[in-house]
């Protein structure tokens, strides 16, 4: 199978990373917020510490495999494919690109080589590039050159939120905001035209869906069981329709979604980010959500057929009873310090990523929680992301599973 995730801990075999590019040099002051950072990375240190990331995963076993590669593979096996994609990309990019549409298209037609087109459609095109020379318009005469016909994508390295996968099938997502929003179209041409995916794994959830659905609120806690967030970028409605489309599929193991409502800001952006399976019975957890946390059970089979109801109990009881295990410990993100808990969360101190049962990777930075995770018996393999966690996400947000082995 060529994608194959029943859980969040069964060894990993294969995952889906980006390595940042020029699109984080693309960042000004200016356009931080509006691109969803709140500082610039320094790019090259920020390509060291994932590929030391990427270089612990492989020293785990696990395959490695890229975004951009998978999307040139895309290209390259699809004749023709190459010019829907580029009106794609233009007409995705905002009103600027659809402005000078075919002026754009003509610029990225003249990419010759696939790989480099996808890194400057992910980096974006400046006015500069696109015009060159002096064309006499009014734009160019008052405005600044460095302007963007095509805005780049810096979120792209945080794989984990425009697609997930679920069970044996892709949830590709109507993300919470248009600038993430463009990513899904890498996803969308992948899962619908790579010689190795395109006919293998079914679609749970689509970019034209109305309602938002974003990866970090997507955790497969077990081949029966998926959570799902309801959070600032996931509305109620998406994890709905979300149920329903996976009951409707009679080849699927799943028969229930535990909906977690968490408070919606930016620190809490995703479920993941203050919640995350470390082992069969323990997860690391962001106190701040505790005392707002509630927890739904959507069941059913067949697409119409759908029962909601809340389940009034501690979040350990609930995890123990759909996990079946006996009890879950609730490793607490900076443990019993307040001020511990709310720096390492916001430096992502919760957004492990499980790589088997009870070994994880982590930032270094977040030494209080990492401790604990160790005092806990879990196996705690680190790396330094300064650079990268200043984008708000952690080793969980920079990567999407492809295959694990069953628990």
């Amino acid at each position: 199978m060529s994608v194959c995730v029943r859980s969040e801990i069964g060894t990993l075999k294969s995952i889906l990373l980006q390595r940042p590019g020029r699109e984080l040099e693309h960042l000004v002051p200016e356009t931080m917020s509006s691109l969803l950072f709140d500082d610039i990375p320094y790019l090259h240190r920020a390509q060291e510490e994932h590929d030391q990331f990427a270089a612990l995963l492989r020293e785990q076993g696990v395959k490695v495999l890229y975004l951009d590669q998978l999307m040139a593979e895309t290209l390259r096996a699809n004749s023709g494919l190459r010019q829907f994609f580029i009106q794609d990309a233009v007409d995705q990019a905002g009103f600027t690109a659809r402005g000078y549409r075919k002026a754009v298209i003509d610029y990225l037609l003249s990419v010759k080589d696939d790989m480099e087109l996808i890194h400057k459609i992910m980096a974006g095109v400046p006015r500069r590039e696109l015009f060159s020379g002096e064309t006499g318009h009014l734009a160019d005469l008052l405005g600044d050159k460095t302007d963007f016909v095509i805005p780049p994508m810096p979120n792209l390295y945080f794989t984990r939120d425009p697609f997930a996968i679920i069970g044996n099938g892709v949830s590709l997502h109507k993300m919470h905001t248009l600038t993430r929003n463009r990513e899904v179209l890498f996803g969308h041409y992948i899962f619908n035209h790579h010689p190795e995916y395109r006919k293998q794994v079914k679609q749970y959830y689509n970019r034209d869906a109305f309602f938002s659905l974003e990866g970090g609120d997507i955790l497969n806690l077990s081949e029966t069981v998926l959570a799902v967030g309801v959070s600032e970028r996931t509305q109620a409605e998406a994890v709905e329709q979300l149920a329903r489309n996976i009951f409707a599929d009679e080849e699927a193991l799943i028969n229930k979604v535990l909906a977690f409502y968490i408070p919606h800001t930016r620190a809490f952006m995703h479920l993941d980010t203050v919640f995350t399976q470390i082992d069969r019975d323990k997860f690391t957890v962001h106190p701040g959500i505790l005392s707002d946390l509630r927890i739904f059970e959507i069941s059913g089979r067949g697409e119409k057929d759908l029962k909601i109801r809340e389940l009034e109990d501690s979040p350990e009881h609930v995890l123990a009873s759909y996990l079946g295990v006996d009890h879950v410990q609730l490793i607490r993100c900076g443990g019993d310090d307040r001020i511990a808990a709310d720096r390492e969360q916001w430096n992502d101190g919760s957004n492990t990523l499980c790589i088997a049962p009870g070994k994880v990777l982590v930032y270094d930075r977040n030494y209080v929680t990492n401790q604990l995770l160790e005092d806990a018996g879990i196996t705690v393999l680190s790396f330094n992301g300064s650079e990268l966690s200043r984008g708000r996400g952690g080793p969980r947000c920079m990567s999407m599973p492809f295959q694990r082995e069953a628990l």
